[in-house]
C-alpha cells in the first residue's frame, strides 16, 4: 500500500514538480515530503526521495535563506517542513542546508512563550499552547540535538511535551484537549482550566505522532525520556479506550463517540495508527493490545480507502479546524462537526502513507 499511495502522489506532478509542494514553504508539504523520503527508504525507490531534493533544493538559497519563510511570524507550523533539512545535509553535506536549520533554531530560541516556558503556537496567538505546535517542534529539536550533539535540544523538546500534555490532559478520559491558553482570555476555554472545551481528534493525533517521533532521537539516559515514555503509555491506554469498537476507527471529536453529527474521521485515524504502530514496534508501549493498530489500519482500507485508474484514494478527511482567529472559532461541539469534509488532501494522505510504512514494518514486508 505505501508504494501505491507513493506513486499516486508521484502520478500527480507536472513537469517533475507537485504542485501542492513546489514553491510553498508550509506544514503539510513538509510532513508529506517526510513521508516520501521514508517511503524512498522503505521501498529502496530513489524516485520518491528526488521529488523530495527537487522541492528542498529549490526552496533553499545558497546562503541558506528558506523562501517563503518569515522567522519574524513566530509560528509552529514553519518548523516542520525543516524536518526534511536534516536528511538533505546528510546526503549532500550542502552548507545551505545547515544554515537554514540554524534560522529555524534561531526562530524557537526567541520563540514567544508562556511564563512556563511553553512555546505560544504562534505570535498572533498569544499565551496559547496548540497540540498541533508540539508535533511541528519538538521532533524537530529532538533530530537536531541527536544530530549536531546539542543537549539543550532534548531538554527544550522534553519541556513542551511534558507541559503541555499537563495544560491540556483531562482527567476523566485520559485525552488531551485541542490547545490551552494560559491567560484565559479566549472564549474557546474554560475558564478555570484555560483547556479548550473538546478532544479534536486531529489535534491528538499531532501529538501522538509527535511523542514518537521525538524519542525516538531521545538518548536512552535523557533523565526525561522515561517520563515521556509513561505518558505516551498512559496516554495509549486512553486512545485505545475511545476507538470505535465495530470499525477500530476514531471520530472528529473524540470525547463524544456516537454523538450526533460526529463522525469518523481519516487523517486522526491514520495518525493514530502511525504512531501506535511506530510505537509498538521501537518497543515504547508495553501493555497496548497489538489489535487496537490491526483493527485500526484494518478500518481505514475499509471504511475510507478506494482505487481506481488514478491510484489511492482516501476520503472523509477534516480540511481544517482551529480556535479563535479572525473569523473566530469557538472551539465548540457544532465548530468541530461544521468544517468541511474532503478527499485526498494531503493533511490525510501523509499520515497515511506513513501509517501503511509502519504496518508494513511490523509485517515485515518488503519490496
Amino acid at each position: 500500500m505505501s508504494v501505491k499511495i507513493a506513486d499516486t502522489l508521484l502520478s500527480e506532478c507536472k513537469d517533475g514538480d507537485h504542485p501542492k509542494l513546489a514553491g510553498k514553504w508550509g506544514y503539510v508539504g513538509g510532513m508529506t515530503l517526510m513521508a516520501l523520503e521514508r517511503a524512498a527508504q522503505w521501498n529502496k525507490n530513489p524516485i520518491y526521495a528526488e521529488l523530495v531534493h527537487r522541492h528542498m533544493d529549490a526552496l533553499i538559497e545558497s546562503d541558506g535563506t528558506i523562501r517563503t519563510y518569515r522567522l519574524e511570524d513566530y509560528n509552529l507550523d514553519m518548523i516542520n517542513e525543516g524536518k526534511n533539512l536534516f536528511t538533505q545535509w546528510k546526503r549532500s553535506g550542502e552548507e545551505k542546508y545547515y544554515q537554514a536549520i540554524l534560522q529555524l533554531v534561531a526562530q524557537l530560541k526567541g520563540q514567544p512563550r508562556t511564563s512556563e516556558g511553553g512555546f505560544w503556537h504562534k505570535k498572533i496567538y498569544p499565551f496559547q499552547m496548540w497540540l498541533d505546535g508540539i508535533y511541528m517542534s519538538s521532533p524537530f529539536l529532538a533530530e537536531y540535538a541527536s544530530t549536531f550533539d546539542h543537549q539543550d535540544g532534548f531538554d527544550e523538546a522534553a519541556r513542551q511535551i511534558l507541559l503541555i500534555e499537563r495544560k491540556t490532559r483531562d482527567p476523566r478520559t485520559g485525552l488531551l484537549c485541542h490547545a490551552w491558553d494560559e491567560s484565559r482570555e479566549q472564549r474557546w476555554c474554560d475558564k478555570d482550566t484555560g483547556r479548550s472545551f473538546h478532544v479534536w481528534g486531529r489535534a491528538m493525533g499531532w501529538y501522538a505522532m509527535a511523542v514518537v517521533d521525538a524519542l525516538e532521537h531521545f538518548p536512552i539516559d535523557h533523565p526525561q525520556r522515561g517520563q515521556i515514555m509513561g505518558i505516551f503509555e498512559r496516554m495509549a491506554q486512553a486512545i485505545a479506550h475511545a476507538q470505535d469498537q465495530e470499525s477500530g476507527l476514531w471520530y472528529q471529536v473524540m470525547d463524544q463517540n456516537g454523538r450526533e453529527g460526529n463522525y469518523l474521521e481519516a487523517s486522526a485515524s491514520c495518525m493514530l495508527t502511525y504512531a501506535l504502530a511506530k510505537g509498538q514496534r521501537l518497543n515504547y508501549l508495553a501493555e497496548l493490545d497489538s489489535k487496537v493498530v490491526e483493527n485500526a489500519y484494518a478500518g481505514i482500507l475499509k471504511q475510507f480507502v478506494t482505487e481506481d485508474e488514478k491510484g489511492v484514494h482516501l476520503h472523509r478527511i477534516c480540511h481544517g479546524a482551529g480556535l479563535g482567529g479572525k473569523k473566530y472559532r469557538d472551539g465548540s461541539y457544532a465548530y468541530y462537526i461544521s468544517e468541511q469534509i474532503v478527499s485526498d488532501v494531503q493533511m490525510g494522505v501523509a499520515p497515511f502513507l506513513l501509517a501503511s510504512i509502519e504496518m508494513e514494518k511490523m509485517a515485515g514486508i518488503e519490496e
